[in-house]
């Protein structure tokens, strides 16, 4: 029996050997005939056409985007979208494939095949293949660039930051997005800084620093981050420059005349804000009296940054308030002080001084009927005699215009012109 199986196989296998020298086809691997149609092929013209490429299409990321794919003589086969780097069918035809809820299919006319992603994330940026299912198979593709507008990564950002004067100071800022961000930084008041002995405007990069830094350094700088995808973003951090008090005078010496009214004046810079006030020169503090009608001392600061305008305004100035005065600055990195002297000066020269200002008064004129009351004074001089006479001359006049009589003005006149013209003839014949 077991010879008969033998024979029947070799007899077999010398008939398929003959067959296939016949035929010219060999045998398939795993000796399996396998016997196959011819496909016919249609004519060219016949098979489905892209009418236009996918164009590319950016999105910012958290917006919806649109892939289309535009087919022409599509007939009988069947259009398909997939993600390539990932080898992800997303749709076959009429049906969704992927179990990504953001994503769907819409369609016009068995010709123009749109692929919709809802709420773009970074995770969908790469390329997309729209197929025809021919033999073979045709595709195109489109890249989907997802953008993400820059932020600021605040655990990585410098805040606020106190230093002292002449220390090196390291400001850091670092941003996150798509395409990676531009950072640089810049002062928020907009004006140019010492940067490391130049002058600039704007500092590019994420770190800024700056060496030996000064109490002009202090302010509010920006961390400005920007990738062409609006908006930009940026941070705002306080630099605080701490140094002891400094002071200086305007007027170390000051000059007050009795009943005058006057203002001292120091300039302070201190960080942190300096505590001021003001002594006499027998070191008793000087408090201010604003709330106090006519008070004698009012004591005024006027803040400006870390500057300070220390003012002291003393009224009513006697005897007493000549002296030394001293304005004093404290902080917790130290103390200084200056001192201004107050000198007395004399009066201004006025109009009139105080001796001819009570003959003018005696010389007031009356109305008709009061005798007027003449004072003469040996040291007023002869020029104000001669002032005071022209005073008399126009006083006049004001009795004119008050309608009084003019006899006893003509009397008087007459006489004095008669005296005067009696002291020039005496001192011609004395000559």
């Amino acid at each position: 029996m077991t010879l008969f199986i033998h024979l029947y196989c070799v007899v077999w296998i010398m008939l398929l050997t003959v067959y296939c020298s016949t035929t010219g086809q060999g045998l398939p691997n795993g000796l399996n005939v396998v016997s196959v149609a011819p496909i016919e092929v249609p004519n060219e013209s016949m098979y489905p056409r892209f009418a236009e490429p996918i164009p590319n299409v950016t999105v910012t990321v958290g917006r919806d985007a649109l892939l289309a794919c535009v087919v022409d003589n599509l007939r009988g086969f069947k259009v398909a979208w997939v993600r390539m780097d990932t080898q992800t069918i997303l749709s076959i035809h009429h049906n969704i494939i992927t179990q990504n809820p953001r994503i769907s299919l819409s369609y016009n006319d068995h010709r123009s095949w749109y692929l919709h992603i809802k709420n773009v994330q970074e995770v969908d940026r790469g390329w997309y293949m729209c197929q025809v299912n021919t033999d073979p198979m045709r595709s195109r593709k489109g890249y989907l660039q997802v953008v993400v507008p820059p932020s600021i990564i605040d655990n990585m950002t410098s805040t606020d930051m106190v230093v002292r004067e002449g220390t090196d100071v390291t400001l850091v800022c670092q941003a996150s997005g798509y395409p990676e961000p531009y950072v640089m930084w810049r002062r928020e008041d907009g004006q140019d800084f010492n940067y490391n002995g130049d002058s600039v405007g704007v500092v590019d990069g994420e770190t800024l620093t700056i060496t030996k830094v000064s109490r002009l350094h202090m302010g509010a700088y920006l961390c400005i981050a920007s990738n062409g995808v609006p908006p930009s973003i940026s941070k705002r951090i306080m630099l605080m420059v701490q140094f002891p008090p400094m002071l200086s005078i305007p007027n170390q010496l000051e000059g007050a005349y009795i009943g005058q009214d006057v203002t001292l004046e120091c300039h302070t810079e201190a960080f942190p804000s300096s505590i001021n006030y003001w002594t006499t020169d027998r070191g008793d503090m000087i408090i201010s009296e604003m709330e106090i009608v006519g008070g004698k001392y009012e004591a005024f600061p006027v803040d400006s940054g870390y500057n300070k305008f220390m003012m002291l305004k003393i009224r009513n100035i006697t005897k007493e308030d000549f002296g030394s005065y001293k304005c004093i600055a404290k902080n917790s990195l130290g103390e200084t002080d200056g001192i201004i002297k107050l000198d007395e000066i004399p009066a201004p020269p006025s109009a009139f001084t105080t001796t001819q200002k009570s003959i003018l008064d005696n010389q007031t004129i009356r109305k008709k009927g009061q005798p007027q009351i003449v004072q003469t004074n040996d040291a007023v001089s002869s020029t104000f005699q001669g002032v005071a006479f022209g005073e008399q001359i126009r006083d006049f006049d004001f009795y004119e215009e008050e309608n009084i009589a003019t006899e006893p003005k003509l009397g008087k006149l007459l006489y004095a012109l008669l005296l005067y013209h009696l002291i020039n003839v005496t001192l011609q014949l004395r000559s």
